[in-house]
């Protein structure tokens, strides 16, 4: 007899549980993300020692920049590492062995393969300019299959960075659903994901949320704030909008028949300047609650339990990202190497 989708739904969350305790703590461990868009950045190897010095052993990268990827190996921190968007129709189209020359020269070549613990196949393929999503799919299995061929598929996985708004619905977290419009895209994602044991990676902000929206998303909603009127969801509770959207993603992945397949969040952070929100305090208080939240494994309402690995956005403010002015500030530390407002890693 078929099993009924609430049964299948609690035995995804069952075998999660077991797959985090299995790991220990391991998926909980905080990262940050190193961009290089702008000027008088710290060299690779000071970027990375300071990373070393707060007790940060994992970081995303962007791109398989030539000089970063040895810098940060050889500090002993663990990548993910970008495939930029404009790589992917090439490693769609050169099969397996175009994949594997491609890692040899741009990934491998800077860094063993024991310091990569991701691919990230493009940046928000699915977001505003979709003319890569056609190649999507079929690089993350290129990519995956030239692992395999190199015997790396267990320590490698293979994945892609979403923007949020990959979500057509999102509220109440149980209503979470897909943009229709990326479902011929993202199912056979989904599959290959839940096939090779890797992760859906998404970046969310809730500061942008709040900022777009501020009559409907209350400030201390998007901060973790003590005051934040509780989001009541059937049995659930939410006290917080990066909560809210883990599980309206996790609710998509169930109703797609995927519930098994956990969640990273690539990227989130709190700006430091650039709007009336943006502010030293604020960006201290957010971020601090994600660091704790992960050193305390304690999931989301709808994982309990299940710790979500997060990537702190960003090292440094980049003095030439494009957009609101925000988006420049985003910095935890300053060039120099203090920290942009007091928050402790450990």
């Amino acid at each position: 007899m078929a099993a009924t989708r609430p049964a299948l739904c609690l035995l995804c969350h069952v075998l999660l549980v077991a797959v985090a305790a299995a790991a220990g703590d391991d998926r909980g461990k905080i990262g940050i993300c190193h961009g290089r868009v702008g000027g008088n950045l710290p060299a690779p190897q000071a970027a990375a020692a300071l990373l070393r010095q707060n007790g940060v052993t994992r970081a995303r990268l962007f791109l398989p920049d030539p000089a970063v990827l040895p810098a940060f190996a050889a500090a002993g921190i663990d990548l993910v590492v970008g495939v930029p968007n404009e790589n992917l129709t090439f490693l769609a189209s050169s099969g397996p062995e175009g994949a594997a020359r491609w890692l040899r020269s741009a990934v491998l070549a800077h860094a063993p393969a024991a310091r990569v613990r991701y691919l990230a196949a493009g940046n928000e393929v699915l977001y505003g300019d979709q003319s890569y999503a056609p190649s999507l799919v079929p690089a993350m299995r290129n990519l995956h299959a030239a692992l395999a061929a190199m015997g790396l598929e267990g320590s490698v996985k293979v994945s892609s960075a979403h923007a949020s708004s990959v979500l057509a619905a999102s509220y109440p977290p149980s209503a979470g659903a897909f943009d229709a419009a990326a479902l011929p895209v993202l199912r056979p994602m989904l599959r290959f994901l839940a096939d090779t044991g890797a992760p859906f990676m998404v970046n969310t902000y809730p500061f942008i949320s709040y900022a777009n929206d501020p009559a409907n998303v209350p400030l201390d909603y998007a901060l973790f704030g003590a005051g934040a009127a509780p989001v009541r969801d059937g049995a659930l509770a939410y006290t917080n909008l990066f909560d809210a959207t883990v599980d309206a993603l996790v609710a998509a992945l169930e109703k797609e028949g995927f519930g098994g397949v956990p969640v990273a969040v690539t990227e989130t952070g709190w700006p430091t300047a650039g709007h009336p929100a943006a502010t030293p305090q604020n960006a201290a208080a957010y971020n601090a609650e994600i660091v704790g939240r992960a050193a305390r494994g304690v999931g989301t309402p709808r994982r309990p339990g299940v710790p979500v690995e997060v990537f702190l956005f960003d090292q440094y403010d980049e003095d030439g990202k494009p957009g609101a002015e925000f988006e420049r500030h985003f910095g935890i530390f300053r060039a120099d190497g203090s920290k942009a407002y007091d928050i402790n890693f450990a």
